[in-house]
């Protein structure tokens, strides 16, 4: 019996997103390093990590005439759904649906500004008196 947090064998050619839908893969919610070699601790759910991201186009539907496979998007906080693993021909990978009118940058490279979602803002708390 298959478990059901367990990746789902696909093959890319299974997978037809209708209309102009979007899929992604290669968002990063993990720790991020800043180009000094500073750490920063995973921020997703909290108001710090309330950000746009980065993810790598993995198809897209027939209508979609802004992005193409292989591409990088980066895409408004939040405009996402949840993760769904897969296990295809190149590994074991998280793909999410995105809303294809939240794009707000698109790159052919990785080494775009901000490719691995570090932020330049500064989160200052609130101060109590």
């Amino acid at each position: 019996m298959k478990s059901a947090y367990s990746a789902h064998k696909l093959n890319q050619n299974q997978l037809h997103p209708l209309g102009d839908s979007v899929i992604v893969s290669d968002m990063v919610f993990d720790e991020r390093i800043t180009s000094s070699g500073i750490v920063i601790l995973n921020d997703n759910g909290k108001s710090t990590g309330i950000r746009p991201r980065w993810g790598r186009v993995y198809a897209v539907g027939p209508k979609q005439k802004d992005v193409r496979v292989g591409q990088w998007i980066m895409i408004e906080h939040g405009r996402w759904t949840r993760g769904l693993d897969i296990e295809d021909e190149s590994g074991e990978r998280t793909i999410r649906k995105i809303d294809p009118d939240c794009i707000m940058l698109i790159s052919d490279d990785k080494q775009c500004p901000d490719a691995e979602g570090v932020s330049t803002a500064v989160h200052v708390d609130k101060k109590t008196v």
